[in-house]
């Protein structure tokens, strides 16, 4: 086994670990949305989507990282750095619509809610 071949079930790995993230994390989610539906508490669905974003954000995350390792440590190519150019622009779009839809504003402002 050589340099590459580590790289690449290394990247795989990490892609692996993405999806077990937003699996797992969405099976929490939703286990945690039917208990506090159970318990008839306030915001059930706000919180759910609230959870589930902030999980799919950390397995896109890791498949970024899983794509990035893959790419840039093995072999890169103009072809395959201009598709990781494209994902990685793609999740940042992603990233920057589930956060403005969890927590109502872009990433860069400021919370005024504080309580310090």
């Amino acid at each position: 086994m050589n340099f590459f071949d580590i790289v690449e079930k290394f990247g795989e790995s990490i892609d692996g670990a993405g999806v077990i993230v937003v699996v797992i994390g969405g099976l929490i989610a939703f286990a945690g949305a039917v208990i506090r539906l159970t318990r008839h508490e306030a915001d059930v669905y706000r919180r759910f989507r609230e959870m589930l974003g902030r999980t799919i954000l950390l397995g896109l995350e890791l498949l970024v990282a899983g794509d990035i390792v893959r790419t840039v440590a093995a072999k890169p190519t103009l072809t395959s750095v201009a598709v990781l150019g494209a994902i990685v622009l793609i999740r940042t779009f992603l990233s920057f619509s589930l956060e403005v839809e969890i927590t109502g504003r872009w990433p860069w402002q400021k919370r005024t809610d504080r309580t310090t």
